[in-house]
C-alpha cells in the first residue's frame, strides 16, 4: 500500500516526486511509502529545448531532464519507488484506497496524482467522467484537462500540469506538481501548511 502513487515521470510527475522524497526527515512523512510510475515516452519533454527557464543551462534538453530527474530522484531519495516500463490502464477507488491496475501489475495507494500529458488521446479508465476540453490551449489542439479545484479532482485523487489545466510551460507544469506535493505533505501533517526547504 503505497501512501502516494504518482502517474507520470515528466516535469510535474517528477517534481511532485522529488518534493515529496525531500521530506523523509520530517516526522509526518519519515513513514510514507511514495511511489511514481514513470510514464516518459509521451511526454513533451522529449523534443523541447530550454532558454527561457530560470536555474536551467541554456540549451538544455527535455530528453536530458527526464534521465537526470530519474537519476536525482534515484540518488537523492532512493526511498521513492520508481516504477518503469509499465503503463496505467485503470484507476479505480473502494471506501478508503484507490487500486491503479497497469499493463503488468496492480498497486494500492491511499492518494493518486495523475501527471501525465493533456493530449486527447489519455486511456486510463476510470477518470472518464472528469474530461473536459482544456480552458488554455487553443481549440484547435483538441487538448483535455481533468476538472479540478486547485489540483484535487476527489478526495484523494490529484491532478498535476497541463492536465490539471494549466499551460504548456516547463516552469508552470514542474510548480504545479511541486504544489500538490505541498498539499499533500500538509495532508500528512494533520492540515498544518507544509513544505520543504534545503539550505547552505
Amino acid at each position: 500500500m503505497f501512501d502516494t502513487l504518482i502517474i507520470g515521470g515528466g516535469a510535474a510527475g517528477m517534481s511532485c516526486a522529488l518534493v515529496l522524497g525531500s521530506a523523509k526527515l520530517k516526522p509526518y512523512a519519515e513513514d510514507k511509502k511514495i511511489g511514481i510510475i514513470v510514464h516518459q515516452k509521451a511526454s513533451h519533454l522529449q523534443n523541447a529545448l530550454f532558454y527561457n527557464v530560470l536555474g536551467l543551462a541554456e540549451g538544455t534538453t527535455g530528453e536530458a531532464i527526464l534521465e537526470n530527474g530519474k537519476l536525482h530522484l534515484a540518488s537523492r531519495y532512493p526511498h521513492v519507488e520508481q516504477i518503469e516500463n509499465e503503463k496505467v490502464l485503470e484507476i479505480s477507488k473502494t471506501d478508503n484506497y484507490f487500486t491503479v491496475t497497469t499493463n503488468k501489475s496492480s498497486y494500492q495507494s491511499k492518494t493518486i496524482v495523475v501527471a501525465v500529458g493533456y493530449t486527447n488521446l489519455l486511456s486510463i479508465k476510470g477518470l472518464e467522467s472528469y474530461v473536459e476540453p482544456h480552458p488554455r490551449a487553443a481549440i484547435e489542439k483538441d487538448r483535455i484537462w481533468l476538472k479540478n479545484d486547485d489540483h484535487l479532482i476527489e478526495e484523494g485523487l490529484y491532478v498535476a500540469g497541463t492536465l490539471a489545466g494549466w499551460r504548456s510551460q516547463f516552469a508552470i507544469a514542474s510548480g504545479s506538481g511541486a504544489q500538490v506535493a505541498t498539499d499533500i505533505l500538509t495532508l500528512w501533517n494533520n492540515g498544518k501548511q507544509s513544505h520543504v526547504h534545503d539550505k547552505v
